[in-house]
């Protein structure tokens, strides 16, 4: 939870390390509490699901479309409807706003987007590409147009996500045109308890011949997978580098297995471009692991990408909002950009409302 005021300056926020529980209306009435009163409320919803294609005022028609969609990204949207019921009633007077994950990748072309499946499960079933981490994509994407000093629709970029989800996506003159994750947040790369992408035939095999339900495959694939499922010990890649250096066979395995997942997202990703201008980190990891940031763009020379990077000071990241990292050897531009989806929640929500003025 943050609390901005008109000019973009973060004046309050609140964190927490599990997603929103029965205590969320607490947390929230303890921070406003101590704050000014809020003219509006955004929400990131990481599902949008295929009835609203943008960002919008939450309202009885719309609370009940997201309810609709929240088996598509289970460890989001339920926790995040939480905090949307647990807000609108402490807060009934002002507008709230969903704001969508998918709706970065609303244009994504028709090949990007169709699964190889018969018409009736696309049209019956609604299966098909969404994308997520959008609203991170958009800071990302903003932030690397201002470091290279180019307009957005001259740019022809991969931004890779990577945290607790990791997702890479293409953007060819402004527009998203490609993405790893698909229907759901689970598909694409490795992830830190999630698996990624996996052969479907090893689900269905899973499932006749050794009987795991579909409630123990959602739990494992979603929970107990990833690095932890690879390491056995922890889903953290800052563990992981820890343990590999002590001889930890299986964290050395994680990472490694991880970087390579990386390494092909990113490659298909480029694969929807015609140049790579440059080649964009974000999320935890992204912004905060330099190993990793190496192992991958020492391994991505097919791509112009080259190793060296300089390591910037964390502090100093988190303050300018984004550094340039590649090195002098005139390879592929590599940028960091902290992390900053609650500052384009926060934009996106002035937008909706056309707020860009004085208000908090």
């Amino acid at each position: 939870m943050a609390l901005f005021a008109a000019d973009g300056e973060r004046v309050a926020d609140r964190g927490a390390s599990e997603p929103p529980g029965p205590a969320a209306a607490a947390e929230l009435r303890n921070l406003l509490s101590e704050v000014a009163a809020p003219a509006a409320v955004g929400h990131r919803i990481v599902h949008s699901g295929p009835r609203l294609t943008g960002h919008t005022v939450i309202d009885a028609r719309v609370r009940a479309l997201l309810a609709d969609v929240a088996d598509l990204a289970p460890l989001h949207v339920t926790p995040a409807l939480r905090m949307v019921d647990a807000a609108r009633e402490l807060l009934p007077d002002v507008p709230h706003v969903a704001c969508f994950d998918t709706v970065f990748h609303k244009d994504l072309p028709a090949p990007a987007r169709t699964y190889a499946v018969p018409e009736r499960w696309r049209a019956e079933y609604g299966l098909r590409r969404y994308g997520f981490h959008g609203l991170s994509y958009a800071w990302a994407l903003q932030r690397t147009a201002q470091a290279l000093g180019r307009p957005v629709d001259d740019l022809q970029v991969v931004l890779a996500h990577l945290g607790g989800g990791c997702s890479a996506c293409a953007v060819r003159n402004g527009r998203s045109v490609d993405t790893t994750m698909g229907l759901t947040p689970l598909e694409g790369l490795v992830m830190s308890r999630r698996s990624g992408s996996l052969d479907p035939g090893a689900l269905l095999w899973l499932q006749r011949q050794h009987g795991l339900s579909t409630d123990e495959l959602d739990d494992t694939l979603h929970r107990h997978s990833g690095l932890l499922g690879l390491s056995g010990t922890s889903g953290d890649t800052r563990d992981l580098v820890r343990a590999r250096a002590e001889g930890d066979d299986a964290a050395a395995l994680a990472l490694a297995t991880f970087t390579l997942s990386c390494r092909r997202g990113i490659a298909s990703m480029a694969a929807s471009l015609d140049r790579l201008d440059a080649l964009v980190f974000t999320g935890e990891i992204g912004e905060d692991q330099p190993e990793v940031r190496e192992e991958i763009c020492s391994a991505l020379t097919v791509l112009g990408v080259q190793g060296g990077l300089h390591v910037p000071e964390l502090e100093d990241l988190m303050r300018e909002g984004l550094r340039r990292v590649d090195g002098a050897g005139g390879g592929v531009p590599v940028l960091v950009v902290a992390t900053g989806e609650t500052q384009q929640i926060a934009a996106e929500t002035r937008r909706v409302l056309g707020t860009a003025d004085g208000t908090r």
